[in-house]
């Protein structure tokens, strides 16, 4: 693959991220300590980041690397992108990995058990907050 055909590829992934986070350029180049020219430049597909730049993308936007520099993604797997977003971050997450695991042979009766402990235990932490 050219430079160009790179940039281009680079460009295409990084407005999809930025279109389904709601993060704008500014706020990119805020977050990853750049200037906002750089930035632009990656999105008109003229340059492309260097790796450590990538490697911050992909953990604000939850991605591999790959997603971010190849055609092929995660989200194409998935007719819904929120459906992809979500598998990626439980493939991302030991603790998220896990309870998916442990709830695989559970009764409907036992997960709904699960949820309303978990709902009962964020109602308890904004009950402290206050």
């Amino acid at each position: 693959m050219s430079e160009t055909e790179f940039n281009q590829v680079f460009s295409k992934r990084l407005k999809y991220y930025l279109e389904y986070y709601g993060i704008s350029q500014a706020d990119l180049a805020r977050r990853l300590n750049v200037g906002t020219t750089s930035v632009s430049n990656w999105v008109n597909g003229i340059k492309t980041p260097r790796m450590n730049k990538v490697d911050m993308m992909c953990e604000i936007f939850h991605c591999k690397r790959s997603d971010l520099i190849s055609e092929e993604s995660t989200e194409e797997y998935y007719i819904d992108p929120e459906t992809a977003a979500l598998a990626q971050e439980i493939k991302d997450s030991k603790q998220l990995s896990a309870l998916f695991d442990v709830q695989r042979n559970m009764s409907a009766e036992d997960l709904d058990a699960i949820y309303q402990m978990v709902l009962a235990l964020k109602r308890k932490e904004r009950y402290e907050d206050d």
